[in-house]
């Protein structure tokens, strides 16, 4: 179905990312020179390390599916309520938000000295699972809101008009109807969130609160950090990657979530609702948007009394400049590896053979459960005595920052390229049509899907701040390793205006994005 130098092009590209990972475990295990250190898989301490990882996944995963049910009944039963495009760009946001930035405005609203602190009682505290949970919910909730909403919208009207005609009770309605919709993907939603949330590292390190609040992740950074212990850091690696791994495989069998399709805006045939049951849904709706919008509200004190200084100025806009420069890189890279690796997958599909399609999905998406600290401290290790890194490490930002983001935009652009090729393949071989011809034609079919990708890869690579935690320096500053260091300075006021101004970039960007797609 397609030629062979594209089949090859895109094997190429796994090949070169299944190396970067063997590479980061090479150049760790080298170090060391004894590899894993496995008694650790009977001590207690790892015991404890892992099942507290799996239960605030499955936690966090639980909490944020069930929420968004309601949440996204509201928006379908009540189309025209207000601010919804709004709220569906909010959830975007919320998802691809830079962890620090939340984490600054959680502090400010619900830490020791928070706005609402005094209302909570004096057991509160933000630090620990509840903390954790708050946060992971906060980013995943308007991803499943979306995924929902957008399955509910998948309803054809004919199923509502027959259900009206044989006088279906609500009950039957939701039970007939709806639960079969939202059932197809509710399972892809849940395992997806869980497996950001079990590989979850910056939301756990800053409110984990202490080691009873500890995930692999964190540990894998602790063991390297503090006692640079090679082979414990290798153990909690490896086991990360395995049950990770597994599950991933398994998510995988399955469709891609879609959450990043266009809302539909032509009227749809929609049951009827009470005026109760309107009330009920415009609650729900108005308290997840005050919910989604409070983290991003605390930052404006700070805000107003920064210090605007002709220095703090300068400083911000070069930091921007070089974070939009290494984000639409990684992203344009991150795009163009993305559809040339589902070139042969895509050809395994056709060919009907199910075990290797899995097999490269799985290979081109394992950067997604990779320990993100043990490939850049990984590759740091191995090429410290080849290459100046203090001169090239923002290379390995920008290459490390295209892998991490690229599962994001195979998973997204996957479901659509496959279902295109379902409709066309047949069509566009009996016309003998060459590969750019192909490729033309294609490209009109993928790309609202393309433009929506693009937006959410360019969002997530411009939060980084782990990788440039590594191979960064003084000179070379990212916006929110610039918030990072003055958050750690105690410079509250300089972080939350940093913060906003990140914030702002992301509102533009994402507005705009949409907005072509929706013209698209």
């Amino acid at each position: 179905m397609f030629t062979k130098s594209s089949n090859i092009a895109g094997l190429l590209f796994i090949l070169i990312i299944s190396s970067v990972t063997v590479l980061a475990f090479q150049g760790l295990i080298g170090f060391s020179q004894r590899g894993a250190d496995l008694a650790l898989l009977e001590d207690s301490y790892f015991h404890s390390i892992l099942l507290f990882s799996i239960k605030q996944a499955l936690l966090s995963a639980l909490l944020s599916t069930l929420l968004a049910w309601p949440i996204a009944r509201a928006i379908y039963y009540y189309p025209n309520i207000f601010f919804k495009q709004t709220f569906l760009s909010l959830s975007l946001l919320c998802f691809v938000l830079p962890t620090l930035v939340l984490i600054t405005g959680f502090v400010s609203l619900l830490g020791l000295s928070g706005f609402i602190t005094p209302f909570l009682g004096e057991d509160w505290s933000l630090y620990g699972l509840q903390g954790i949970l708050l946060a992971h919910v906060y980013m995943n909730l308007p991803f499943a809101v979306r995924a929902m909403h957008l399955q509910l919208q998948s309803i054809p009207d004919s199923s509502w008009i027959l259900a009206r005609q044989l006088k279906f009770s609500r009950w039957q309605r939701f039970r007939l109807i709806e639960i079969p919709s939202l059932s197809a993907n509710a399972s892809l939603i849940f395992g997806f969130i869980c497996i950001l949330c079990f590989n979850s590292f910056a939301v756990v390190l800053a409110l984990g609160g202490g080691p009873q609040s500890t995930t692999l992740e964190v540990a894998i950074y602790q063991a390297l950090k503090y006692d640079f212990n090679i082979p414990e850091a290798l153990t909690l690696a490896w086991s990360q990657f395995a049950i990770a791994g597994v599950f991933f495989l398994l998510l995988y069998r399955s469709s891609s979530v879609p959450w990043l399709s266009k809302d539909s805006t032509e009227k749809r045939w929609i049951p009827c609702i009470s005026k109760t049951t309107k009330g009920i849904y415009l609650l729900i709706y108005t308290g997840t948007f005050v919910f989604m919008l409070m983290p991003l509200l605390a930052l404006l004190p700070g805000v107003l009394a920064a210090n605007y200084s002709i220095d703090l100025i300068v400083d911000v806009l070069q930091a921007l400049s070089l974070t939009l420069i290494l984000g639409v890189l990684s992203a344009v890279s991150a795009m163009l590896i993305a559809y040339c690796i589902m070139l042969p997958i895509r050809n395994a599909a056709q060919r009907g053979q199910l075990r290797l399609q899995n097999t490269l999905q799985w290979l081109a998406n394992h950067t997604l459960i990779a320990p993100a600290m043990v490939l850049s401290v990984g590759l740091y290790i191995l090429f410290l005595p080849l290459i100046d890194l203090d001169q090239l490490g923002i290379i390995f930002v920008l290459i490390l920052n295209t892998l991490l983001i690229l599962p994001f935009a195979i998973q997204q652009i996957r479901a659509r390229v496959l279902q295109y090729d379902n409709d066309y393949a047949l069509l566009y071989q009996s016309l003998k049509l060459n590969f750019q011809q192909r490729i033309s034609i294609e490209w009109g079919y993928i790309k609202p899907i393309m433009l929506s990708t693009f937006a959410l890869v360019l969002l997530i690579s411009m939060g980084d701040v782990a990788i440039f935690s590594i191979f960064g320096n003084d000179n070379l500053q990212t916006l929110p390793w610039l918030i990072y260091q003055y958050a750690g300075s105690y410079r509250i006021h300089e972080a939350s205006f940093a913060s906003a101004i990140l914030l702002l970039v992301y509102f533009i960007i994402l507005l705009k994005i949409e907005r072509a797609k929706y013209h698209a």
